[in-house]
């Protein structure tokens, strides 16, 4: 795999870390490419060297996320629900800008949608219902619920401003989706 130029790395960060910043200031249909401009300090045609349009920054941004999300998920597949919860809520007070900007202030209704599609991937492999409470209901049903569920739990964490710690809170999903799960 060829390596990436530093430059072209380091002028990606500062367009990602615009369009956030930008974001918390207004409403993303709003931002214009020369606002991104500007605030990265790169020229307007930069930006179109690395990104279609403002969108396809953003979606590459949510991308970089969620891959991540996975990344972490897959390395954590062996760990109890309570350990794997504090991995990812750590990336989230990491990435507090970036979860923050999505999550609670609706700055990107698109990344919620993609966020739960990506719950329901990884929780569809934790639900058995051949057995235990969840013996005779509907898989479907279940990894909807557990989704929706944590997506909005995430969500309140953020729009509340962090009312408990990461460590909380990836104890008390971890505890609840044991329940659920196993």
């Amino acid at each position: 795999m060829p390596k990436i130029d530093r430059r072209i790395l380091k002028t990606q960060e500062a367009l990602k870390k615009a369009v956030i910043e930008l974001m918390s200031e207004k409403n993303f249909d709003e931002i214009t490419i020369q606002d991104l401009s500007d605030r990265a300090n790169v020229s307007r045609g930069t930006i179109y060297l690395h990104y279609l349009d403002k969108y396809d920054l953003l979606d590459k941004l949510i991308e970089t996320h969620i891959n991540e999300l996975r990344e972490r998920c897959e390395a954590s597949a062996d760990l109890d629900f309570v350990t794997g919860s504090e991995v990812w809520t750590e990336y989230f007070e990491q990435n507090f800008a970036f979860f923050s900007m999505m999550l609670a202030s609706k700055g990107a209704p698109h990344f919620r949608s993609r966020f739960q599609q990506f719950l329901i991937e990884e929780f569809n492999n934790e639900v058995d219902i051949t057995k235990g409470i969840n013996q005779g209901l509907n898989k479907d049903l279940i990894v909807q619920f557990l989704a929706s569920s944590y997506a909005g739990v995430v969500e309140w964490w953020f729009t509340n401003d962090r009312p408990v710690s990461h460590q909380e809170l990836a104890r008390q999903l971890g505890t609840l989706l044991e329940r659920i799960c196993e």
